[in-house]
């Protein structure tokens, strides 16, 4: 025992509860059979014993509030959350009032806008990544593959459908009717999306972190965030229909929301995890999903080569039973309920909701 309290001494000496103390424990690989070995039922029970082992000055005051920082922190990044959809909004407004040369210069202005909004709004809040040299490259193939996936959103279905036809027979005018259709309210939502997912995530860490101080064991706090987790993950979806159908309204285009609630539910998950530090599945999954949408236009196009018919059969087969929208659909929930199953193990866990620094 006193090699263990050793070992982990900076951790019981900043704990406020046994609770944190466990779930750092928990977070270093010490499970219910180690526990066992110092006599212990379970890795709570132990970390009950090095909390009160370790003294402690109990005359130490209390931090100051920082009720006025955090609101204004608070404030700061739902004002950045706002930034990408309100960028989309204006891109697509241009695109659709000019034609021609100043149509693309238009449409490639607001992509590097909105890259750069999305940015912003993902730097800080409960949206951001934490730093660390063992988490950009995941966190960078979730990003890149996301982009893809939005991107897909935008002009895949319509690649999808003029190649099965034959096509495409020039690239895309920005337009619905054109040789290469092109699809807005989905990315218009989805870039919308980015307020309501930041304040699910914001309130989902909130409330994990009130339980992970009133929870008497780490089974309790298991029980008790799972269903806050499905919640959370409920309530996103809800706004994000509801901004899929005043999408659709505003550009006259189809919700799309097969597509949209899919897609959606994949990068809501992926950032949860990836604030949570597991970035390595969300980068798995995003990634995967990214690779379908990939294959599915390019099977399409190769079969088009002598002898390769052969090779869109099961693209055709799957478009001609729901539509070119079933690809993404299908690509994404799949990752989505795959990340779902994984987050409702690891997310519940209490070594997920250590502080990370952004509280706010």
């Amino acid at each position: 025992m006193k090699t263990l309290m050793h070992r982990h001494r900076e951790l019981c000496e900043r704990a406020v509860d046994p609770l944190e103390i466990a779930a750092g424990l928990e977070a270093h690989g010490i499970t219910e059979r180690t526990a066992a070995r110092f006599r212990h039922r379970d890795v709570f029970s132990l970390a009950e014993e090095m909390y009160a082992r370790v003294p402690r000055d109990a005359d130490q005051p209390p931090p100051p509030a920082r009720t006025a920082p955090a609101a204004r922190a608070r404030a700061d990044w739902a004002l950045r959350a706002l930034l990408p959809g309100a960028l989309t909004g204006l891109t697509l407004a241009g695109v659709h009032l000019t034609d021609g040369r100043a149509r693309f210069l238009v449409a490639a202005a607001g992509v590097l806008a909105v890259a750069l909004g999305a940015g912003v709004a993902l730097r800080r809040g409960p949206l951001s990544a934490p730093s660390g040299t063992h988490t950009w490259r995941p966190v960078g193939r979730t990003q890149a593959g996301a982009w893809w996936l939005f991107g897909y959103a935008l002009l895949g279905d319509g690649l999808l459908g003029a190649a099965l036809s034959g096509g495409p027979d020039g690239l895309p005018n920005g337009t619905a009717d054109g040789p290469w259709p092109l699809t807005a309210a989905p990315v218009l939502a989805l870039t919308l999306a980015c307020a309501p997912a930041a304040w699910c995530a914001h309130l989902f860490t909130i409330h994990a972190r009130r339980r992970l101080a009133g929870s008497r064991g780490l089974a309790e706090f298991a029980a008790g965030v799972r269903p806050l987790l499905l919640g959370t993950f409920a309530l996103f979806l809800c706004a994000l229909a509801a901004l899929a159908a005043l999408s659709g309204a505003v550009l006259r285009e189809p919700a799309a929301y097969p597509e949209t609630l899919a897609l959606g539910a994949l990068l809501l998950l992926a950032r949860l995890l990836t604030v949570h530090r597991l970035p390595h599945p969300a980068a798995l999954a995003v990634t995967a999903a990214a690779t379908t949408e990939v294959l599915a236009p390019a099977l399409v196009l190769t079969s088009h080569l002598p002898g390769c018919a052969f090779l869109a059969v099961p693209v055709e087969a799957l478009v001609d039973a729901w539509g070119p929208g079933a690809v993404p659909t299908l690509a994404c929930a799949t990752a989505a309920l795959a990340l779902l199953l994984h987050a409702s193990r690891s997310l519940t866990r209490a070594s997920a909701h250590a502080p990370t620094g952004e509280q706010t």
